[in-house]
């Protein structure tokens, strides 16, 4: 069964319905178009102190009417001409546009709390968010899902708060209350399917992604359009599952049980050694047969390996030693606000895929 995908409508956003804000959101439309591509270099802060909010000089203030962005020389390439750079460039010229209609369609200045997740797709939300300047952000404050994202929000001027100083200060209302702390998450996928199950964790943060997911009133998730597919594990090869250390070969053993091929313990790129998560944890990556859709669940045949994205999670989930695995399925954020403060609520409710030809759609 596919849901159905849809192109961008002309249904008007949180950016035009804003009058106050609606020259602020028209910066948005200034950032660089598909034949500039933005470079930056992300480097951590030697002392990891809190960042001053500050609006750096490759998200300059606009004015009016679009006035053309003035990006230092060195942050701008021309885009190339030889084949395969144009079409690299027509991707990432996808995923910023995508990325800004996202932000435009679901941003409101009068959120708190932003979840900002690692994908690198995301890189492009924050350009956009920053982009509306001071007036808009100042007050807001930013939730990461790793140390990537953590950079990248300080050096968009935007204020770092990480997950446990959230919930120091928003603090426990009791027993029955919401735990969804954040207005929303934005985060990119691995692989997206007809349903809107996603894999996650190729970028090694899956467990703080689940948690900022299951603390967010709703996830959008931006990504190209090749990681889009009928069924999870169609073209991406393995669920990340992160373990504790001492506990890795026993998920491994558990894991070939329920029918996968030969999970591995993840490397470091480039090395011989153990990738170690922000947690201190191993991942281990494991294949499976390409997962049902959770609409499929009489078909489900643990002797195959044939796995709901659903069943497969709550399985994995279920092994001792197993922090988090990297399917993002089940109820939606705001499914999960209906059914109790106690469910959780970890699917994207809208999908923005950046095409290969420099245009995007959504999938909802």
């Amino acid at each position: 069964m596919k849901l159905p995908v849809r192109a961008l409508t002309a249904a008007p956003s949180i950016a035009q319905r804003s009058s106050r804000y609606r020259e602020a959101f028209r910066r948005i439309d200034c950032l660089p178009s598909a034949n500039r591509q933005l470079t930056t270099t992300i480097t951590a802060r030697p002392d990891r102190s809190p960042a001053r909010p500050r609006i750096p000089q490759q998200f300059p203030q606009f004015n009016n009417h679009c006035k053309p962005p003035s990006f230092p020389s060195s942050q701008i390439r021309p885009a190339p001409r030889h084949t395969m750079a144009t079409n690299t460039n027509l991707v990432e010229a996808a995923k910023r546009a995508a990325c800004q209609q996202a932000v435009k369609d679901n941003f409101s200045p009068s959120f708190k709390y932003v979840g900002i997740g690692s994908g690198s797709t995301v890189a492009y939300v924050v350009e956009a968010i920053a982009a509306l300047g001071p007036d808009v952000t100042a007050s807001m404050k930013f939730v990461p899902t790793g140390a990537g994202s953590t950079n990248l929000i300080r050096d968009a001027g935007l204020t770092v708060l990480q997950v446990p100083e959230l919930l120091g200060e928003v603090g426990f209302a009791g027993r029955g209350a919401s735990k969804q702390h954040l207005d929303i998450y934005f985060d990119g996928a691995d692989e997206v399917d007809a349903e809107l199950n996603c894999i996650k964790g190729g970028g090694a943060c899956l467990f703080q992604e689940k948690v900022v997911s299951r603390l967010s009133k709703k996830f959008i998730c931006v990504a190209d359009s090749r990681k889009k597919a009928d069924r999870l594990l169609t073209n991406w090869g393995y669920v990340p599952v992160e373990v504790s250390p001492i506990a890795a070969e026993l998920v491994r053993q558990a894991l070939v049980d329920l029918g996968s091929k030969d999970p591995t313990v993840r490397f470091a790129a480039g090395t011989t050694t153990h990738l170690v998560t922000d947690n201190h944890n191993y991942l281990i990556d494991a294949p499976f047969p390409t997962l049902l859709l959770n609409s499929q669940s009489e078909l489900i045949d643990p002797a195959k390996g044939l796995w709901t994205p659903n069943a497969l999670a709550a399985k994995i989930r279920s092994i001792l030693g197993v922090l988090e695995v990297g399917i993002f399925s089940g109820l939606t954020g705001p499914q999960a606000t209906a059914a109790g403060p106690d469910v959780e609520g970890v699917r994207p409710v809208k999908i923005y895929f950046g095409k290969t030809d420099g245009g995007f759609e959504t999938q909802e």
